[in-house]
């Protein structure tokens, strides 16, 4: 398997993303952090939510600093009933209003096959990757309607939305499908609030998300399927998220799910 030697980071270029308040969950490692760096390098200000790695948190949080921008850390477990609301009123209180949502907290939590299914498996998958999403969208919807002026609210889907998942992920293809669907939908139901919401897509990108469930012989498979020939990177899915939080270059694009995956999938 292979990925580029050194992928390109996404400089300071587009100049609407400066000083807005952007929350992104689940942005302590991977396409969340990447995204959390890149918006901080172009001025914005950002809460970081995190669960259980402060230490990480705290190093993307750094690197925002370091490039001119703000940033914030809200602690807080997505799958917990309460937690959308109240990371969402912490970023509020700190940043003054909310611009921008970045719904990236996921995980495949284990490649499980059918016979295996239980209720306690079926619960973390959607608590995770489902219930949580709704409860961020609501609450973003909610506040932004009251402070008025709009917003981009962008969700994370993913290339296993479209095929149905690899071995053992299919409860976790259908909840990014779940999510590809919702998305245009809330984006008919918000536009006349001037709410834009859209999704990325990503493919084989390599994050602590292969690390952990998918084995060397698996990825080689993928990348097989890639045209690209190679694995992607978390740094070369950011360019989409500033895109879509651009009211610049973005303002006319909503209900969107916008496909990284080397020319794995076309539609």
């Amino acid at each position: 398997m292979t990925i580029p030697a050194n992928s390109p980071e996404v400089s300071a270029s587009i100049p609407d993303l400066a000083g807005k308040a952007i929350l992104i969950t689940g942005a302590s490692t991977g396409i969340g952090a990447a995204a959390a760096r890149a918006f901080g390098r172009n001025g914005a200000r950002v809460a970081i939510n995190f669960s259980t790695n402060r230490d990480k948190a705290e190093a993307v949080a750094e690197s925002i600093r370091r490039s001119g921008g703000e940033a914030l850390l809200v602690q807080g477990d997505v799958t917990k009933p309460e937690t959308a609301a109240d990371v969402t009123a912490r970023t509020v209180a700190a940043f003054g209003r909310l611009d921008v949502l970045v719904n990236n907290a996921g995980s495949l939590i284990a490649r499980t096959p059918i016979a295996d299914y239980s209720d306690e498996y079926l619960d973390a998958v959607l608590d995770l990757n489902v219930k949580q999403v709704v409860r961020f969208v609501r609450e973003a919807a909610v506040q932004m309607r009251r402070q008025g002026g709009g917003g981009s609210i962008i969700n994370l889907s993913s290339i296993a939305a479209r095929h149905g998942g690899g071995p053992g992920s299919v409860i976790y293809a259908a909840a990014k499908g779940f999510v590809a669907t919702a998305t245009r939908g809330w984006a008919k139901e918000l536009v006349k609030d001037r709410i834009r919401v859209n999704a990325v897509s990503p493919g084989v990108i390599m994050t602590p998300f292969h690390e952990r469930f998918s084995t060397a012989e698996q990825l080689a498979t993928m990348q097989a399927m890639i045209p690209m020939d190679r694995l992607g990177t978390a740094e070369e899915c950011v360019g989409a998220f500033l895109y879509l939080a651009s009211e610049q270059m973005s303002g006319y694009v909503t209900g969107q799910i916008i496909e990284v995956n080397g020319g794995q999938y076309m539609p």
